[in-house]
């Protein structure tokens, strides 16, 4: 069976590879023109040769730190191929032409590079105990927006698992506008989660907000989750992509899916392949919702990355009758999964209880979603 990377290929050389400057070009004038930026760190590619050996894959990653630079291998590319990155100079790509078991060195200047669709053809599938999210599916994370207790985190984690969630959410530690807000019950929350994933073995969807909660976040939960406020910081994204564990990366509130994805890279080049995409809705001038929900950037993303998205309506719509509808739109449109809050008594929340569905109500969402997400699946193979 001929596979698609294979009729769009020639000569073995990876499909990517054939259109890599123009779809390069093309990210470049959309992400940078606009900041006034006209030099961009280079990136070279470097194709190995079919059949080529180990030794030969070593010979030329030592080659490449010996220039300073990073080499990281593509996964799910065949031949074997190497990301070069961390060159502050253009690469003549006659020095690793001419190493044994080399096709060929492509120098390319994408804006995000790991993470592009021109990096990786396929999904990348992330593995969060023996669940998957990409791939196809739907993996749903619920729960309350803030740890509060220990009877609520218990009670709400295992009505979650009986509606049928794939995760439970629970802010141990909540970055708020105003500092009188209720700001999570910080560590102790992180235990509370870890007793709910011992009662229910519901995964942890949690979120980091400094270096310090981020190596608590590690010690408990799951999947870390950075929230929009630090979708643009740095060092913390930095010290994420150094972990051993899935990082749920939320979209700024004034972000561009391009930004979106710059922040994302910081995480693939510290070496976690792990990244799960959140829309959580941007700012707009509308006020009829506590934020605007770009749902298209779910087509939007799956054309210009491999990563899976996810979008969180509730943080989005900021009103429990809004959500459903936004969630079911979500699964049509094509997402990977959503995040919803559910709240036993959401009049009661030290956190956000107006968007927080009823347990009963997020029951009956999650099977609709099931349910979408299985004709939608259906006719992404029909395309195929």
């Amino acid at each position: 069976m001929v596979t698609h990377a294979q009729r769009h290929s020639r000569k073995g050389v990876p499909a990517f590879l054939l259109n890599c400057r123009r779809g390069f070009a093309t990210l470049r004038a959309l992400t940078f023109a606009d900041r006034g930026l006209t030099e961009i760190p280079p990136l070279m590619v470097i194709v190995m040769k079919k059949g080529s050996s180990r030794e030969d894959l070593a010979r030329v990653t030592r080659s490449v730190e010996a220039l300073g630079c990073r080499a990281q291998a593509l996964p799910g590319v065949e031949p074997p191929t190497l990301a070069v990155t961390g060159s502050a100079e253009p690469l003549d790509p006659d020095i690793f032409e001419r190493l044994p078991g080399v096709a060929r060195a492509v120098p390319v200047d994408p804006p995000f590079k790991l993470a592009s669709r021109e990096a990786k053809l396929e999904d990348t599938v992330v593995r969060v105990g023996s669940r998957s999210i990409g791939g196809g599916g739907l993996f749903v994370i619920a729960g309350p927006c803030a740890v509060e207790s220990e009877e609520l985190t218990m009670e709400t984690a295992r009505l979650m698992k009986r509606a049928g969630a794939d995760a439970l959410r629970g802010g141990a530690f909540k970055p708020r506008s105003s500092p009188y807000s209720f700001q999570g019950l910080g560590k102790a929350g992180l235990v509370l989660l870890s007793k709910a994933r011992e009662a229910t073995g519901l995964p942890i969807v949690t979120e980091a907000v400094d270096h310090a909660s981020l190596d608590l976040v590690d010690e408990h939960a799951d999947i870390v989750q950075i929230g929009a406020r630090n979708m643009q910081n740095y060092e913390l994204l930095k010290r994420a992509g150094r972990l051993a564990k899935p990082v749920l990366l939320k979209r700024g509130m004034s972000a561009t899916l391009e930004d979106l994805l710059l922040s994302a890279e910081y995480v693939l080049a510290q070496g976690n392949p792990a990244v799960i995409l959140c829309e959580r809705g941007i700012r707009t001038f509308s006020r009829h919702s506590r934020y605007t929900l770009d749902l298209s950037v779910v087509p939007a993303a799956r054309e210009a990355t491999h990563l899976p998205i996810f979008v969180d309506p509730s943080h989005a719509t900021g009103r429990r009758d809004r959500v459903p509808g936004m969630a079911r739109a979500a699964a049509a449109a094509g997402a990977d999964g959503v995040m919803i809050e559910i709240h036993p008594a959401p009049e009661d929340a030290l956190c956000d209880g107006r968007q927080a569905l009823l347990p009963q109500q997020g029951a009956e969402l999650i099977a609709q979603l099931r349910a979408i997400a299985a004709i939608v699946a259906k006719k992404a193979e029909a395309v195929r």
